[in-house]
């Protein structure tokens, strides 16, 4: 018995030396071979980046190495839980990717929540397309009804009395529904859909990516010729300049559509509860579950919130009831929030009012950007006064600058341009909801930086 212990905790021994030969071995693997693997993902990164995509090559260390400059340079990491990895040469090498609007600065406070919102589903649970025939959106969970007339009645921003809800995978879906609802399906010409630019850069896209006969994108609204038909797209606050939002053609033939993503007590102050035909909010500004991709609409009129549930219900057969109750139950717990001593909005408007500072102090330190200004006004629902906290900052490249997307770049730091807005490429959108290392990264960078 003595001799087969001995012999098996040889073999243990001799196994774990092998193994650990092999994960060194892996861990020094040929440099090149690596290095272009890295290189060929952060070329995809690079690709996707302008249509908002959240690729940063997570990998191993959860680093990215591309080359650039026939240099390597390190992408900080968006997708990893831990800390920012230690860079020898004290982050100058890093690639500060905000081009896109991920909203992971919210991850600390749900962190602190533990338990409280964890959702666990049976495998028998949720098994049915249905939800509630008798709605008209018949894939709304009734939770996520509860929840989200909860949520609004407590924040006083929208009115929820007489309205059609339509839950949809993130807002975008729904646009796309209501842009379908809306537009008259016998029409010798396609409906036109406008907006005021700076415009949110995915509205002409998601507008003619199916090029469909229904409905075509016709740019600005403040250039568009109020005598033909046209659905107008407000959005307010603005996505990506931060200002609040009226309707700009004003012409008797227009139907306007809502997108009141940001109108949230972190961002604008509340001033009254919106109150428009369709109104659009999501989960992913709102509470920062952009991962769980749901989106809810607030319809006026029944026919349009059934042409709705419509085109949601042929493209998508409904929404993910696993997705819509754990939206309920984080939505529940943050209107449940409110009473406490600091509720989720306190915690969020305290992180943008601090990111807020510290990039207008960055960008004083230098001539050569400047940032919009905004003016206080009281906000029903906290109290306080103060001008908007936009979750982009909306950034000038002053003087002899005219491409400050290419102009950052070059500083290793990725933005979004202007021409993507329907403006100057003077401007960039520089999101503001990013990890504390990389946002405490870029505005160290910033003024930093010389022409």
């Amino acid at each position: 018995m003595a001799d087969s212990v001995f012999v098996l905790r040889n073999f243990l021994v001799v196994s774990l030396a092998m193994n650990m030969c092999l994960i060194w071995k892996i861990s020094y693997d040929d440099e090149e071979t690596l290095t272009s693997k890295w290189s060929s993902w952060g070329n995809l990164q690079q690709k996707l980046h302008h249509h908002g995509s959240c690729i940063t090559g997570e990998k191993n260390n959860g680093r990215v190495e591309e080359a650039q400059d026939n240099k390597r340079t390190e992408i900080l990491p968006t997708t990893s839980f831990g800390a920012a990895p230690v860079v020898p040469d004290g982050g100058e090498s890093v690639v500060i990717n905000l081009d896109h609007g991920d909203p992971t600065m919210y991850e600390t406070f749900w962190k602190q929540k533990g338990e409280e919102t964890t959702v666990v589903t049976s495998g028998w649970q949720h098994i049915s397309y249905f939800s509630d025939i008798k709605n008209v959106c018949w894939f709304l969970e009734p939770e996520l009804v509860s929840a989200i007339t909860r949520l609004h009645k407590v924040v006083g921003n929208a009115i929820t009395e007489g309205r059609h809800l339509v839950v949809g995978t993130g807002s975008s879906q729904l646009y796309q529904a209501a842009l379908f609802a809306l537009s008259p399906p016998n029409a010798s010409q396609p409906m036109n859909v406008v907006s005021a630019a700076p415009f949110y850069s995915s509205y002409p896209l998601m507008t003619d990516y199916l090029k469909s006969g229904l409905h075509k994108w016709a740019g600005d609204a403040h250039q568009f010729n109020k005598e033909k038909p046209y659905i107008e797209l407000v959005t307010s606050p603005n996505n990506p300049d931060g200002f609040t939002r009226q309707d700009v053609v004003k012409g008797h033939k227009g139907i306007l559509i809502h997108d009141l993503a940001y109108y949230w007590p972190q961002y604008t102050p509340i001033l009254s509860p919106a109150n428009y035909d369709i109104m659009l909010f999501t989960v992913s500004k709102s509470t920062g579950h952009a991962g769980s991709r749901i989106g809810w609409a607030l319809v006026k009129d029944r026919e349009v919130a059934k042409k709705m549930t419509t085109f949601i219900e042929i493209n998508t057969i409904g929404v993910s009831k696993d997705s819509q109750i754990r939206a309920a139950k984080i939505l529940q717990a943050v209107a449940g929030s409110c009473d406490d001593d600091e509720s989720f909005f306190d915690y969020s408007y305290k992180v943008m009012e601090k990111r807020w500072k510290k990039i207008r102090e960055a960008v004083d330190k230098t001539e050569l950007f400047s940032l919009p200004e905004f003016s206080p006004e009281t906000c029903a629902f906290s109290g306080r006064s103060f001008g908007q906290l936009p979750a982009f900052a909306w950034l000038k490249c002053e003087g002899e600058v005219e491409d400050c997307e290419s102009f950052l770049r070059k500083n290793k730091i990725y933005t979004r341009g202007g021409k993507h807005f329907g403006v100057s490429t003077k401007f960039v959108r520089i999101s503001m909801l990013c990890r504390d290392t990389e946002f405490a990264l870029f505005t160290e960078r910033l003024p930093a930086i010389i022409s």
